[in-house]
C-alpha cells in the first residue's frame, strides 16, 4: 500500500493479529477511532492490517481484554528511517555532508560567458563586471540584482548600447550589443593602379581615374593600366585611381607526387579513461596506467550534472585513447597525377588570389622513375594583376 504523506512522517506497521476475540478487537479498535487499515485474513486464519506507530501503542489494552496477541511484520516511514540513520552515524553525516556541499557548489559562479563583443575585448569586459560583482567563484546571492549589473555596465564601458546579464544555474552569460558607428573614410593619396606581373588584359573595370590598356592588350610588370592623372594638357588633376584590371597569367609548375601515399588507420583497440570534473578541473578516477599501443589519438567527451536550468560543476569525462597505425597505400599513375595536379593548382590559386580561375592547363613533360610521377605543368590563371604606385609630385607643380 502506498503511504500518504501524513503516514510516511508517523510511520506505519504492517501486523499480524492471532486470537479466538479478532472481531472484537477490530470493533473495539474502531469505537476508539483506532486507525486499522488495508485489513485482510490469511489462511492461516490471522488478521493482518496496517496501523500507525500511535494508534500501535494504544491497541495493546485492547489485546489484553480480547487475549489476542501482535506480530510486527514490517515498519515503514520517517521514524524508522530515522532510526536506521542513528546507527549509521557516519553514513548519516556523509549523506548530509554531500547535499550541504552540492547546494554550496551550486550556489558559486563557475563560468561567465561573453557574447556579441566585437571592438571591445574580453578582458575589459570581465574586468568591467568584477568591479559589479560578477566573476568566478562568487558566491549567487551576494550578487546584485541582474537588470543593476547591466545598467552599471553599460555607464562603464563605452562604445555600448546594451548589455544583459543571465543567470542559469552556475553559469553567468554577459551579451553585448555594441554600437554601430560608420567607420572612418580611409585617406588616399593620388595613386595609379600599375601592373603587378605580366600579362594579357582580359577586362578593366576602372572607378576613379583613366584606363590606359583595353581587352586583349599584352602588359609588363610596372605597366599603368588605370592612371591618376586626368585632364587634358595644361588641365590636369591627380586623383585616387580605383578599380581592378583583370589578366591572363602564365605559370609553369614542376610536379613531384609519389606512388606510395601514407595513411592514417583506426585499428580498433582502444583504453578508456574516466574522469571526475570539478568545475573547470578534472581529477583521473579510472583507467591509469600507459596504454599497451605507441600511436594513439584522444578523443574526449563531457558529461554534466542538471537539474532542470541548473546545470551544476560536476560531471564526468570520458576520455577515449584509439591506437592508430600509418598504412602505405599504393597510386596508380594516373592517380598520383591527379593528386599532384590538385595540390599544384591549390598552391596557384593561392598565391593568385581570391577571384583567380585556371582557365587552362597543358602537361608539357611526363615521367615516372624512382616512385614518383614527375611532371612539368603549364597553367593559364585569370587573376586580378593591378596594385597600387603612388603618384610621387615635385614641388612647384
Amino acid at each position: 500500500m502506498k503511504l500518504s504523506w501524513l503516514q510516511t512522517v508517523q510511520g506505519v506497521v504492517t501486523v499480524s493479529i492471532r486470537g479466538e476475540r479478532q472481531e472484537e478487537l477490530v470493533n473495539e479498535a474502531t469505537s476508539e477511532k483506532i486507525g486499522l487499515s488495508a485489513i485482510r485474513c490469511t489462511k492461516q486464519g490471522e488478521l493482518e492490517c496496517e496501523v500507525t506507530v500511535g494508534d500501535f501503542f494504544r491497541l495493546r489494552p485492547h489485546l489484553k481484554r480480547t487475549g489476542c496477541r501482535i506480530h510486527v511484520k514490517e515498519r515503514r516511514g520517517l521514524p524508522f528511517w530515522l532510526r536506521k540513520l542513528e546507527r549509521r552515524k557516519f553514513f548519516a553525516a556523509g549523506l548530509f555532508l554531500f547535499f550541504v556541499g552540492l547546494y554550496a557548489l551550486s550556489s558559486l559562479v563557475w563560468t561567465i560567458e561573453v557574447k556579441g563583443n566585437e571592438k571591445l575585448t574580453r578582458d575589459q569586459i570581465m574586468q568591467a563586471a568584477q568591479e559589479e560583482g560578477v566573476y568566478p567563484f562568487q558566491w549567487s546571492f551576494r550578487m546584485k540584482e541582474l537588470d543593476d549589473i547591466s545598467k552599471h555596465l553599460v555607464a562603464k564601458l563605452p562604445g555600448v548600447s546594451w548589455i544583459g546579464v543571465d543567470r542559469q544555474g552556475t553559469k553567468v552569460t554577459i551579451q553585448v550589443v555594441e554600437s554601430t558607428t560608420p567607420p572612418p573614410l580611409p585617406l588616399y593619396s593620388p595613386r595609379h593602379l600599375v601592373a603587378s606581373v605580366d600579362a594579357v588584359v582580359t577586362e578593366v573595370r576602372a572607378e576613379t581615374g583613366k584606363p590606359l590598356v583595353a581587352k586583349n592588350r599584352k602588359v609588363k610588370k610596372g605597366d599603368i593600366l588605370i592612371s591618376g592623372i586626368i585632364g587634358n594638357d595644361g588641365n590636369t588633376k591627380t586623383v585616387v585611381a580605383k578599380g581592378d584590371v583583370l589578366g591572363l597569367v602564365w605559370y609553369v609548375y614542376e610536379i613531384e607526387s609519389p606512388l606510395n601515399q601514407k595513411v592514417k588507420v583506426y585499428t580498433g583497440e582502444s583504453k578508456t579513461k574516466w574522469h571526475l570534473l570539478l568545475g573547470n578541473r578534472t581529477l583521473q578516477v579510472w583507467g591509469f596506467g600507459k596504454p599497451e599501443f605507441e600511436r594513439y589519438e584522444a578523443v574526449e567527451t563531457q558529461h554534466q550534472l542538471a537539474w532542470r536550468n541548473w546545470t551544476l560543476p560536476l560531471g564526468r569525462v570520458k576520455e577515449q585513447l584509439m591506437e592508430v597505425r600509418e598504412d602505405v597505400r599504393r597510386l596508380s599513375e594516373e592517380e598520383a597525377k591527379q593528386t599532384g595536379l590538385l595540390e599544384a593548382k591549390a598552391v596557384i590559386l593561392e598565391k593568385a588570389g581570391k577571384d583567380a580561375r585556371i582557365v587552362e592547363q597543358n602537361i608539357l613533360h611526363e615521367k615516372t622513375e624512382n616512385g614518383k610521377v614527375y611532371m612539368k605543368v603549364f597553367f593559364e590563371v585569370e587573376q586580378s594583376i593591378a596594385k597600387e604606385r603612388a603618384i610621387v609630385q615635385m614641388q612647384g607643380e
